[in-house]
């Protein structure tokens, strides 16, 4: 293979002389630029890429893909609903559920909490909730647990944060105070019940650990005078990316009073708030690489001008208007791809060190997780890398075409 001339005389150009060693400075400067931008998008794409999945993950950890629920409030034969909707296709599991707002009360300290009603068998092949239970088991809420006082009591999960606010641990009673009272000649007076701590789950995001609470859904359902109604049905999905699709299915098919919502609809204003952010970042951060293209064509105009007499005999020796052009079109490039690929290999690592190591942690009830999260998507990168190269050749055209439209006799003139 033909090795091209316009590429050696670019390298030997970019390389400088003792007497050019501003311009070879000018050229360090562009080649550093193009790396801190594209190492600089790599780096925040990725983790901003991590954070959308890992918020995802841990809400759909404690939380169904859909969730199927009626107009008209609780709905009994569940049971029939239940099978209807595992009829419809890509449907894995489906749960009932109860749930409420509740004060929850241990001594002197008192907290508002959700408290949901779950079947244990069915709850675990929806949601990810036994995995987070840190102490206990789901188990516990088939049986009954018996107190150091030998009294019977139901068993309750609780999130770390929220039995941190009671000050409880496991084998402590708390009360649970319904809002929906028992109608009495006094007036409505709160219902209360005492459960069993049994078990503590952590999700890592603060607010399902600081305010979530899970008891039988057959208590639940006696607690809140339901009897054999649920308040909705929690669903399962193949793919979460078509919850959207399946949600309008199950609704078709069930019908009016029988209404839908996906976990995108749910989040939609939060996971909105993040794409956003992270095009606008891109927008922002891609500005270095933006400056660093001029740094470029400030390189190659001084070069042009330096190297005007160079420019004149190549023309002489029968260069055309394109082979000059190609000289520093290629200059160009040429930064354009070292910076890239340095860029490239610096980003990638510091990712891998983040994503490996940990070492910057964050306060969890601000961000909902603990460390920073990185992901690396080959799309970010195919497009921070592409966008890199094009801008820098777009900062040569103009010096290039300036250097290509030189006439030789002007440039010796004077020579």
């Amino acid at each position: 293979m033909k090795f091209p001339y316009e590429l050696f005389i670019s390298l030997k150009y970019l390389k400088g002389r003792h007497k050019q060693r501003f311009v070879s400075l000018i050229t360090l400067i562009s080649v550093l630029g193009v790396i801190v931008g594209v190492m600089t998008l790599i780096i925040v794409l990725a983790v901003m890429s991590g954070f959308q999945r890992e918020i995802r993950s841990k809400i759909l950890g404690i939380n169904a893909h859909i969730f199927v629920l009626n107009l008209r409030g609780p709905f009994a034969n569940y049971e029939k609903i239940t099978q209807q909707v595992k009829e419809v296709k890509n449907v894995v599991a489906v749960a009932p559920f109860v749930y409420s707002q509740v004060m929850i009360s241990s001594g002197q300290r008192v907290a508002g909490a959700v408290l949901k009603g779950i079947e244990p068998d069915t709850t675990a092949r929806v949601t990810n909730l036994k995995s987070t239970l840190k102490l206990g088991n789901l188990n516990c809420l088939k049986d009954e647990p018996k107190t150091k006082k030998g009294q019977t009591l139901p068993a309750i999960i609780l999130g770390k944060e929220l039995a941190k606010n009671l000050g409880v641990w496991i084998g402590d009673e708390v009360s649970v105070i319904s809002p929906f009272g028992q109608i009495t000649p006094m007036g409505q007076i709160p219902k209360v019940k005492k459960f069993l701590v049994y078990g503590i789950f952590v999700t890592g995001m603060y607010e399902y650990d600081s305010s979530l609470a899970y008891i039988n859904l057959k208590e639940a359902q006696s607690f809140f005078d339901l009897g054999n109604a649920v308040s909705g049905l929690e669903v399962k999905v193949k793919d979460i990316f078509k919850a959207k699709k399946i949600a309008q299915q199950i609704q078709k098919r069930l019908g009016f009073p029988f209404w839908t919502r996906d976990w995108m609809d749910m989040y939609k204003s939060l996971f909105s708030a993040l794409k956003l952010e992270k095009v606008t970042m891109f927008i922002i951060l891609s500005l270095i690489v933006v400056v660093a293209a001029f740094n470029i064509a400030s390189t190659l105009i001084m070069m042009v001008m330096e190297k005007k007499k160079d420019i004149a005999i190549l023309k002489a020796m029968g260069a055309t208007d394109k082979n000059i052009l190609k000289i520093f079109v290629f200059q160009g490039l040429i930064i354009g791809l070292i910076g890239t690929a340095i860029g490239l290999m610096g980003g990638l690592g510091i990712c891998l060190l983040l994503k490996h190591y940990h070492f910057i942690h964050l306060p969890q009830d601000v961000y909902y997780i603990s460390t920073l999260p990185v992901e690396i998507k080959f799309t970010d990168v195919f497009f921070v890398c592409v966008g890199a190269i094009i801008l820098s050749l777009l900062g040569t055209i103009y010096p290039a075409k300036q250097a290509a439209r030189l006439d030789p006799v002007e440039a010796i003139r004077y020579e």
